[in-house]
């Protein structure tokens, strides 16, 4: 897998003194294989936080980011011919996820239709997220939805 990760599991950047930037990264290529990796890492990180730093998260939590995190990558292998990043953050009581993707084009939602099949990613992210945004990047665009940590920071 390549994760991005410090010898503790998870990266730690910053000053010594200051709270440590809890997060990791995986790198997705075309391949759709790739989903049930970016899965997995969703709840090791959650799992990591929770039993290694003490914060607390919630097990519905997991399941929500792992919902999350496989809409957008879902989207991401759909959409985008290029690589693509997945970069997970906890930041106070949010879990940050971000995907980079090389389609600069943003989503859209589409009005609410019990008789669509698919698209319905992005109505499925900002359902569970707190925050969804899209920035466009110089070779295409990040998605960062923030997921509460805990049902109380919702």
């Amino acid at each position: 897998m390549d994760e991005t990760r410090g010898n503790s599991g998870l990266e730690r950047p910053g000053q010594p003194g200051t709270a440590p930037a809890l997060e990791a990264s995986l790198e997705l290529d075309s391949d759709g294989s790739r989903i049930a990796q970016a899965r997995h890492l969703a709840a090791a990180f959650l799992t990591e936080v929770k039993d290694r730093y003490g914060i607390p998260v919630v097990a519905a939590t997991v399941e929500i980011a792992q919902l999350v995190v496989s809409e957008l990558v879902t989207n991401a292998r759909k959409y985008a011919p290029g690589p693509a990043l997945l970069h997970l953050r906890i930041t106070g009581p949010i879990l940050e996820v971000e995907l980079w993707d090389s389609n600069p084009v943003a989503p859209a939602s589409k009005a609410p239709d019990p008789t669509r099949v698919g698209q319905h990613g992005l109505e499925i992210v900002a359902a569970f997220a707190r925050t969804v945004t899209v920035e466009r990047t110089a070779g295409g665009k990040r998605i960062t939805a923030g997921v509460p940590l805990t049902p109380a920071t919702a």
